[in-house]
């Protein structure tokens, strides 16, 4: 294991413990991703946002090279490679922030770790073919999403029992698998996978029992940024006008116990934090100076 790849094992699982989550900060290299798709399809673009992603707060940043909006279409391996591998080399040139990939090929999985990615962000939980051997052999954090069904059709009438206990009985059960696969327990971040799958209702109650998943004992990564249930509850249609509401999603998160928070607005989110944090603080101080 690399030593990066340790320092940010460790950075994750203290902000679990200390309930002060890193800000994940999304870039896009698609032509296609609901928000900001073809703002940074360019290599320079990218590289100069992911740089002011980390000047604003961004403790990690995530590079996506294919869409996982509702109805998108697949990409290619080839193409895909072709979004995110230079892009991460341009990013490793000029900073050390921990780079995460933002895919389910196992082939970007690896290509993208040689050429600089610390962590791996898969929506499919490490189900495709050769994915758990390729986390395994190099021993990196990994974030494994819940998803109903594929990206082109999983908002088409997604149904369950009851929502929370389902959602965690899936991490749990991809949790064993991957230990069987020889990934550590501690090296898994586990993702509720927010609108991937869900109805608004399931969204909403999910929020509300995050705190079950942060029980399951692994750090949680929340990723409700701009997202459609966001549009759904303040009628914002359009998703660069939902800030105000994803900055409050990733709060509230926060105060589940999530231990990363996947964000656009990064700047915003992280001042909000700040805000929390120094409440919390003075009322821990408080508490310690009252307690005999």
């Amino acid at each position: 294991m690399s030593l990066a790849s340790q320092r940010l094992i460790a950075s994750i699982h203290d902000a679990h413990l200390s309930q002060r989550p890193l800000v994940m900060g999304v870039l896009n290299v698609t032509p296609d991703s609901f928000s900001d798709g073809g703002q940074f399809a360019s290599r320079h673009k990218a590289v100069e946002q992911a740089l002011r992603l980390e000047q604003e707060g961004a403790a990690i940043l995530d590079v996506g090279g294919e869409s996982t909006r509702p109805g998108a279409e697949p990409v290619g391996l080839q193409e895909e490679l072709d979004r995110v591998i230079p892009v991460i080399e341009g990013i490793r040139a000029r900073t050390q922030c921990p780079i995460s990939i933002d895919t389910s090929k196992s082939e970007v999985m690896a290509e993208a770790i040689r050429a600089g990615a610390n962590l791996v962000n898969d929506v499919t939980a490490l189900k495709g073919e050769g994915a758990t051997e390729v986390v395994a052999a190099h021993q990196v954090p990994v974030v494994l999403m819940h998803m109903q069904g594929q990206p082109r059709s999983m908002q088409q009438a997604p149904e369950y029992g009851d929502v929370v206990p389902e959602i965690s009985e899936f991490l749990l059960e991809r949790v064993r698998s991957c230990a069987t696969a020889g990934i550590a327990p501690d090296h898994i971040v586990l993702d509720p996978g927010f609108g991937f799958g869900k109805t608004l209702a399931h969204n909403v109650a999910l929020l509300a029992g995050l705190p079950q998943v942060v029980e399951l004992g692994h750090p949680v990564l929340a990723g409700l940024s701009r997202k459609s249930m966001l549009g759904q509850i303040t009628g914002r249609d359009d998703p660069k006008e939902r800030v105000s509401a994803s900055v409050a999603a990733a709060l509230l998160a926060a105060q589940a116990g999530a231990a990363i928070v996947r964000v656009h607005d990064v700047a915003q989110t992280v001042d909000a934090l700040k805000v929390w944090q120094a409440v919390r603080e003075q009322q821990r101080q408080t508490t310690r100076a009252n307690t005999p």
